[in-house]
């Protein structure tokens, strides 16, 4: 029976499996978007919300980039930065929860990036504050995660009908419209199968936290893969269908709606 592991048990798991440019399924699919939305990070300040092992700060920070890394979980951070001594790119770490940041100054930031890391915050309305707070004025949130009307942790799944002589794919989606926590379960090829726990907020509420921090939405994409993703994985086709994934860019703008 499968066990429950917090991400700081998995670190090494983990940075092995994301390694220094990201596993498959985050390089081919995920990261793209993400990445075009961050833009040009030349002599700019970042900050990596949910930062993990580091790869994606390390891509930045060849770019050109000044950025700051901050994850709750010491021991993936102690792997980041072993990276980093090995070979130094100027990106500083903290070991922290992300709802509350009272090491970084107020509008010291131009952009914060979350790669695939509100959805397991078990409070993702305090990152998003924060994140105003340390944004400069028109400075950017951008941010990846499981796709809220299509991926229910524990509530969705794929279904697969014969209609004549078509295939026809589609989702079954449970539980959208209240937030909830569930255990997930992976299947990693290389070790025994566990769960962690991932948060479920609809749609609504994302807009909804971001328009109270003081967020305008500006962009949104539904990654669908490149070439490579569409060759090597075989839910590919039916991600082409429906998404899994979402990524948004919301700019500081500063007006804050009552809830």
């Amino acid at each position: 029976m499968a066990e429950f592991a917090d991400w700081p048990e998995l670190a090494e798991w983990y940075d092995a499996k994301i390694g220094d440019l990201g596993d498959m399924w985050h390089r081919e699919l995920i990261d793209p978007p993400l990445i075009a939305l961050v833009g040009a990070v030349r002599g700019k300040q970042l900050l990596d919300l949910g930062c993990g092992n580091g790869y994606l700060a390390r891509r930045f920070a060849r770019a050109g980039a000044i950025v700051v890394g901050v994850d709750a979980s010491g021991p993936v951070i102690a792997l980041a930065e072993r990276r980093e001594s090995a070979q130094p790119l100027g990106i500083r770490y903290h070991v922290h929860d992300a709802a509350g940041l009272p090491m970084l100054p107020d509008e010291s930031f131009d952009t914060v990036y979350a790669n695939m890391s509100l959805m397991d915050m078990p409070d993702a309305a305090g990152p998003i504050r924060e994140s105003a707070r340390v944004l400069r004025p028109g400075g950017r949130l951008v941010a990846s995660i499981s796709h809220p009307c299509f991926d229910t942790p524990n509530a969705s799944s794929w279904l697969s009908e014969r209609k004549e002589y078509t295939t026809m794919v589609s989702r079954r989606v449970g539980r959208y419209r209240e937030p909830f926590d569930d255990l997930v379960l992976w299947r990693p090829v290389d070790r025994a199968e566990f769960l962690t726990r991932a948060y479920h907020r609809p749609l609504s509420w994302y807009v909804r936290e971001l328009a109270n921090a003081g967020f305008a939405v500006t962009a949104m994409e539904e990654p669908d893969g490149t070439a490579e993703f569409r060759t090597a994985s075989p839910q590919s086709g039916w991600i082409h269908e429906v998404p899994l994934h979402l990524v948004f860019s919301a700019r500081k703008v500063g007006v804050v709606r009552e809830a």
